[in-house]
């Protein structure tokens, strides 16, 4: 039942909603790339990426000094459910502004 509850509590909040919504949409994604494309801090970024990755629905890789997220698969049906009703709510999302691939991530 804990992972059930940090799942629910993972999607109660707007910012991991997007997070979730942008990563779906643009799949592996650099820290630095996500900082860059949704002008967060990377505190606050790190903070909402590790309760999504706790709730499973996130997976990291690291490579180097970087981490690379990515929608944790297979996902179980409560979560792909999730997911597919956060894909049909609209969100407007951003552009991926890659630097990772530049070699130029960089903490802001």
């Amino acid at each position: 039942m804990e992972i059930f509850l940090k799942s629910v509590g993972a999607l109660s909040d707007e910012t991991r909603v997007l997070l979730l919504r942008f990563i779906d949409a643009n799949g592996e994604v650099c820290v630095c790339d996500l900082q860059n494309s949704l002008d967060m801090i990377q505190s606050r970024l790190s903070r909402h990426l590790k309760i999504l990755k706790e709730a499973g629905f996130l997976r990291v890789e690291r490579r180097g000094t970087w981490a690379y997220y990515k929608i944790r698969t297979p996902l179980d049906r409560f979560r792909q459910e999730a997911l597919e009703e956060i894909r049909h709510l609209g969100i407007e999302l951003p552009e991926l502004k890659k630097i990772s691939d530049a070699g130029a991530c960089g903490l802001k």
